[in-house]
C-alpha cells in the first residue's frame, strides 16, 4: 500500500484542532481484524493527532449497516458497494466517501468431491452457499453472468441461505459455500479439510469482483461543511491506521483483541486474517478508483431482466473527502 504523506496544510489542520471531533464509525461485522485499520488508529493515537474523538460500533448479524446510518446511529460506515448501490435506489443517499480496500476477498469455496472445475459448466444443478442480508448480491450477479437461475432445477442453481459459519460445507448440505479469503476459507481447513479436499473460485479471479469495505455517509453529511472536516480528518487517520497494521499484522491483531468483548477470537486466527487483508488493502491510499466504481456498477447492472440495481447510480461516491485528506 503506497505510504501516505501528510501536506504542510494537514499538519497545520491537525495542530490548530482545538477539540475533538466526535464521529460514530459502524462496522459491517463483528470486532476482527476486518476492520483492524481503525482499530488501530484508534489504539496509536492517530484520530486524536487529527482531533477526531471516534466511537467504533462493532457489527453482527442482526445490524445492517445502512439502516444504522439512516436511523442517525451513526456518522459513517463500512458497507459493500453492491449493498450501498442498491439502497441507494431504493432511495436511501448512500455516498462513499473514501475506498480502503482495492480488491475483493469473496469466493466460493467447493468441495473438490463434487467434480465441480468450471463454474460456467458444473454449478448446474448444484446447491450453493450463500450469505445474504446484502451480501448476495455480488453473487446474484455473478449468477446472472453465467445464465443460470437461482430458482433451482437441473439448469439452475440451488441457493441455501447460509449462515455466517461453514457449516453446510463440512456437512456436504452444499457443493459450494461463500467464504471470505481472510475469514471463512481458514476456518475450512482449521476443521480437518486441506487444501486437496477443496477448490476456490475468486470473484476477482471470475471477473465479478465488486468492491468491499467501503465507507459511507449520507448525502446530507457532506452539506455540513464542519461535518465534513472531521471526515477528512478521520479517512486520513484512519488510512495510516490500515498502513501501520499492514507493516504490523501481529500486532495489529492483537490491538483488535484487546477490543473484542466476546472474547471469541484468537490471535493466531487474527493475525491470518490481518495477513490476508493486507493483500486486499495493495494498490490503495484510500481514493475510490472510477475504474473499480465503474466495473462494480457493470457487474451489478448485467442481470438480465432482474438486475441487482436498474440503472446507473448518479451522485454514489465523491473524491471531495480523499482529495483533502491526501492533497
Amino acid at each position: 500500500m503506497r505510504h501516505l504523506m501528510l501536506s504542510a496544510a494537514g499538519l497545520a489542520l491537525m495542530a490548530g484542532a482545538a477539540k475533538a471531533d466526535d464521529l460514530t464509525l459502524q462496522l459491517k461485522w463483528v470486532t476482527q481484524a476486518q476492520f483492524a485499520g481503525y482499530y488501530v488508529a484508534q489504539d496509536q493515537g492517530f484520530y486524536e493527532e487529527e482531533g477526531v474523538n471516534v466511537t467504533i460500533l462493532p457489527g453482527g448479524p442482526d445490524i445492517a449497516p445502512t439502516q444504522v446510518l439512516a436511523g442517525g446511529g451513526a456518522d459513517v460506515v463500512v458497507e459493500w458497494m453492491p449493498a450501498a448501490l442498491a439502497a441507494r435506489e431504493r432511495g436511501l443517499p448512500l455516498v462513499n466517501i473514501a475506498q480502503p480496500f482495492k480488491s475483493s476477498g469473496m469466493m466460493l469455496t467447493c468441495l473438490a468431491e463434487t467434480g465441480i472445475t468450471d463454474p460456467a459448466t458444473d454449478f448446474a444443478g448444484k446447491t450453493l452457499g450463500v450469505w445474504f442480508s446484502g451480501n448476495e448480491y455480488p453473487f446474484l450477479s455473478w449468477m446472472n453472468t453465467l445464465g443460470l437461475s437461482t430458482e433451482g432445477g437441473p439448469e439452475g442453481v440451488t441457493v441455501l441461505k447460509q449462515g455466517f459459519n461453514v457449516d453446510p460445507l463440512l456437512q456436504k448440505q452444499a457443493a459450494c459455500i461463500s467464504t471470505m479469503t481472510y475469514n471463512e476459507y481458514g476456518q475450512v481447513l482449521d476443521a480437518g479439510l486441506t487444501e486437496d479436499d477443496l477448490i476456490t473460485f475468486k470473484y476477482e479471479d471470475q471477473g465479478v469482483a465488486t468492491l468491499e469495505d467501503g465507507l459511507y455517509v449520507l448525502e446530507s453529511t457532506l452539506e455540513d461543511s464542519e461535518k465534513v472536516t472531521s471526515l477528512v480528518r478521520f479517512v486520513r487517520a484512519s488510512m495510516r491506521g490500515w498502513e501501520w497494521a499492514a507493516e504490523n499484522p501481529e500486532e495489529a491483531a492483537r490491538i483488535v483483541l484487546e477490543n473484542d468483548e466476546t472474547g471469541a477470537q484468537t490471535l493466531e486466527h487474527q493475525t491470518r486474517m490481518m495477513s490476508e487483508i493486507a493483500l486486499l488493502l495493495e494498490g490503495s491510499d484510500g481514493t475510490l478508483d472510477e475504474a473499480d466504481y465503474q466495473r462494480t456498477v457493470d457487474i451489478l447492472l448485467a442481470g438480465g431482466s432482474d438486475p441487482v440495481i436498474s440503472a446507473a447510480p448518479e451522485g454514489a461516491w465523491v473524491s471531495t473527502i480523499t482529495d483533502r485528506a491526501f492533497d
